[in-house]
């Protein structure tokens, strides 16, 4: 009897943990897929492309940008460098996965403003377990680029 009471413990112990990590991915995914559009997810740290490089945050970062993500799909991206600011337009998709929920960004045209380790008009952010975007560019020697969700 002591055995089954035990067993039974594990198990109960066992699917409360799976609920809570279900539960906090979901956390994770509705604050990127909420209802509310449109989003402003605004870059708030970035990183040299060498390791172990400090951050620079504010108006010490090589440059400030942001995204705006809308309900039906579409996304403006605007950086402003040396007091000169540009804007690319695109579509975008959540895909959500085992391991990581990032989001496909896919421009209309190529552009400086597409920073990624490929020649497509194209980037992918990672949603980190903070609720932040991160840049996948830094995975090619681009810089590591973090953006929180500001609106």
């Amino acid at each position: 009897m002591r055995d089954l009471i035990l067993k039974s413990l594990v198990i109960g112990l066992i699917a409360i943990s799976c609920s809570s990590v279900e539960i906090s991915e979901l956390e994770r995914i509705e604050h990127l897929n909420a209802e509310s559009y449109p989003q402003k997810w605004e870059l708030v740290k970035m990183t040299g492309s060498i390791a172990n490089q400090p951050a620079s945050t504010g108006t010490d970062m090589a440059w400030q940008e942001y995204y705006v993500l809308f309900a039906d799909g579409n996304f403006i991206k605007s950086r402003t460098h040396e007091n000169t600011t540009g804007e690319e337009i695109g579509t975008y998709t959540f895909k959500p996965s085992s391991d990581t929920n990032y989001l496909e960004l896919s421009y209309k045209y190529d552009s400086e403003l597409i920073g990624n380790c490929s020649s497509e008009p194209m980037e992918f952010l990672i949603l980190d377990d903070s609720n932040m975007l991160v840049a996948t560019w830094w995975a090619c020697d681009g810089p590591g680029l973090f953006y929180k969700r500001v609106e």
